[in-house]
């Protein structure tokens, strides 16, 4: 019962973070864009306007925040049979980053 108490807190701490993570990014007005990884050390050329910053920042804080849905169906699974909905949370949020890697591939190339 104790570590079936302690996988609900860890999902519902996770979803938490990601909402919150995906929310700041989301409000940033594209200040957030120097958090992702290798944009800030592209030319100005490169980055082209703020509009397309203000964008990505939105459309990446909207992906963070879905990707902690899967930690609250976790957090419910995990009442019902523990430690199914931690594992299901993390294949399904592991599934999205791999998506998301993909689509920010496909943008960059």
């Amino acid at each position: 019962m104790t570590m079936t108490i302690f996988l609900i807190l860890v999902d519902i701490s996770t979803a938490i973070i990601m909402f919150l993570m995906g929310w700041g990014f989301y409000i940033s007005n594209g200040k957030a864009s120097m958090f992702l990884t290798g944009y800030n050390m592209r030319s100005e050329k490169d980055r082209k306007t703020h509009d397309e910053e203000v964008n990505m920042c939105k459309n990446y804080g909207i992906r963070m925040m879905i990707m902690g849905v899967p930690f609250i169906i976790g957090a419910v699974i995990d009442f019902y049979k523990g430690g199914a909905g931690c594992t299901f949370a993390w294949i399904v949020w592991i599934i999205l980053f791999v998506l998301l890697v993909i689509k920010r591939y496909q943008l960059e190339g």
